[in-house]
């Protein structure tokens, strides 16, 4: 699993990154809001733990930031504050859960898993897949585009998917390689660069708006702004 900790105070995220780690976890730390944000924004977690009071930029704007692209991952709010008002705020705000310190490093991986079920069990209820006038149903494997019908190998579906479950945010080249082709490295490979090419060609030369781009340095997006 793979998690992002943002968190300022050096002996708790010590303690997070360790514990994670020999629980096996991937972990990203930074103790930054806006390097926070940055990965928030163009890396992939299974979940993200927060604290609230954060130098750069405060957890709450970073929350609400992430929700406003549309990215669902499971966030954990960690924070001193521990009145009913702030952690009200937090869960509003769109937190999933709000943990308070101290807390107990048991009780933050019950949590943690908690989330992740739930988050599991809502990923199992989507069929199909929409962005703009284009829709993928995940069940008949039939992408459209308006009326069109999409023909798409396998490998350029699973692409596409990927793209669309994360529409609005930058994918790296780093994630595609790990999560559509299950490469744990660079091979110094085109083969991004040719699907994207050919998928490109199928989702959007026909229509009068591009959904595919290329953010220069960083990757892709599919977005319908």
């Amino acid at each position: 699993m793979r998690v992002l900790v943002i968190e300022d105070d050096k002996d708790v995220a010590a303690y997070l990154v360790k514990g994670l780690q020999e629980c096996d976890h991937v972990v990203d730390h930074t103790a930054d809001g806006k390097d926070g944000l940055l990965l928030a924004a163009s890396e992939s977690y299974d979940i993200m733990i927060i604290d609230r009071m954060l130098p750069g930029m405060d957890g709450l704007a970073i929350i609400k930031t992430v929700r406003a692209t549309g990215n669902q991952t499971p966030i954990l709010i960690l924070s001193a504050l521990g009145d009913v008002d702030d952690r009200v705020e937090g869960l509003r705000g769109g937190g999933d859960d709000y943990l308070t310190k101290p807390f107990s490093f048991t009780e933050l991986l019950a949590r943690m898993d908690a989330l992740l079920r739930r988050g599991s069990s809502q990923a199992e209820q989507v069929t199909t897949l929409t962005l703009a006038d284009l829709e993928m149903d995940l069940l008949s494997r039939v992408v459209k585009r308006g009326d069109q019908k999409i023909d798409l190998q396998p490998r350029e579906f699973r692409l596409l998917e990927y793209l669309m479950r994360h529409a609005e945010q930058v994918v790296t080249r780093t994630m595609l390689l790990e999560q559509v082709w299950d490469y744990h490295f660079d091979p110094q490979t085109n083969v991004i660069d040719v699907h994207i090419s050919r998928l490109r060609s199928k989702i959007d030369k026909e229509f009068d708006k591009p959904l595919l781009q290329t953010v220069r340095g960083a990757g892709y997006i599919l977005s319908e702004k």
